[in-house]
């Protein structure tokens, strides 16, 4: 499928630290990323607003495979209305916002479950949240930056969660507030203006949403997604003692090449390559470093870092992403920061994903991208 585009913790794995924590010392010895370097996938059972079924549900077998391979972490990024009761021959009103599911929302008990059985890490994350989400496809009746009904509605979402799942341990279940925040012109469509949310606006949404959950379960690991699209570090939210999750999707121009919810004209992208000029740009590991520089210092801070979504869209040449994806994985892996592909099976995955140059290797009836399996090992 296409890609479209927080928590007191006593212990080891706690989100962050108090302001006066982080006030290091030059003489400070660097503290490491308090996060496991967890690796693994997202999947995509409940990412579209749609609740009709996954085209590649994900079964016991699947995160069996993870496990053997070596992984121990899974991302369920979720559309909210996915696991909503309404009337979806209309745009949804603000009142149904509050109408769950039970059949929709057992199904994420047992995803969650399952993850665990195999003794891997799951991560709850609204990737659409009651007024955001950085792509289109559902009409939003209200926007959660700026109207209080909405994140009202945010809070309700995630003190629900909270509720459902307070007897699962820290260390087998997190929780990722909202999916790579950004303030647009025009809430329902991905193509319109857009700008970093501001800092105090991110920090009164996240520490709604973190109260709401501590209320439930004060000691749930809480992540906060990097502001302006994951890409940027959000220095106001370090006293909220939550991580913080970076991407690795950067530049576009390797990871969404040709990917028309990326792109306003996707046909005329420049030809991708690793390194090399691109367009107006020159594209090498030196841009990379620079990009992770931000979040390296942060978990240097003692700030839990971990990086939610990377990959690249199938119309990139292969070799150019396996050389581009091979530093990105290099310089997070080498600073202690985990990561999660995006995704398992699908346009993103190690599982038929649909390039037209990858000599695949049949794997139980799927066509698995060996390279890009033996890459993510690696790290």
């Amino acid at each position: 499928m296409r890609r479209r585009n927080f928590i007191k913790n006593a212990g080891l794995l706690a989100g962050g630290l108090t302001l006066l924590d982080q006030a290091v010392l030059p003489s400070s010895p660097r503290k490491t990323n308090p996060l496991p370097k967890w690796r693994g996938f997202n999947v995509l059972d409940f990412f579209s607003p749609n609740p009709a079924p996954s085209p590649h549900p994900t079964t016991e077998e699947h995160i069996r495979w993870m496990r053997d391979w070596g992984f121990d972490f899974v991302r369920i990024p979720m559309a909210y209305p996915h696991y909503l009761q309404f009337d979806r021959s209309r745009d949804i009103t603000p009142d149904e916002v509050f109408q769950m599911d039970e059949q929709k929302v057992e199904e994420v008990d047992r995803l969650v479950m399952l993850i665990n059985k195999y003794g891997m890490h799951a991560n709850l994350n609204l990737h659409r949240a009651p007024g955001y989400c950085i792509n289109a496809g559902f009409h939003e009746p209200y926007n959660l930056w700026k109207d209080q009904a909405a994140l009202d509605a945010f809070c309700f979402h995630w003190n629900f969660w909270a509720r459902r799942f307070r007897n699962i341990s820290k260390d087998k279940l997190s929780f990722d507030l909202l999916n790579e925040p950004a303030m647009r012109m025009d809430m329902n469509d991905q193509h319109s203006p857009g700008t970093a949310v501001p800092g105090d606006i991110y920090r009164k949404v996240a520490g709604a949403a973190t109260e709401a959950i501590r209320k439930e379960t004060p000691e749930r690991l809480i992540i906060a997604d990097g502001n302006w699209g994951g890409s940027n570090v959000v220095p106001e939210l370090i006293d909220l003692n939550i991580a913080q999750s970076c991407r690795g999707y950067n530049p576009h121009a390797i990871s969404h090449y040709k990917a028309p919810w990326a792109n306003k004209d996707p046909d005329h992208n420049p030809e991708p390559k690793w390194p090399g000029q691109v367009g107006n740009q020159y594209l090498s590991r030196d841009m990379l470093e620079t990009y992770y520089k931000p979040w390296i210092k942060l978990a240097g801070q003692g700030v839990g870092v971990h990086c939610g979504e990377c990959g690249c869209w199938n119309k990139t040449p292969h070799d150019v992403f396996l050389a581009w994806f091979t530093d990105v994985l290099d310089i997070l892996s080498s600073n202690g920061i985990g990561f999660a592909l995006w995704n398992f099976i699908g346009d993103f995955g190690i599982l038929d994903s649909g390039r037209s140059d990858v000599a695949y290797e049949d794997w139980h009836g799927h066509k698995l991208d060996r390279q890009l399996l033996e890459l993510l090992q690696k790290h």
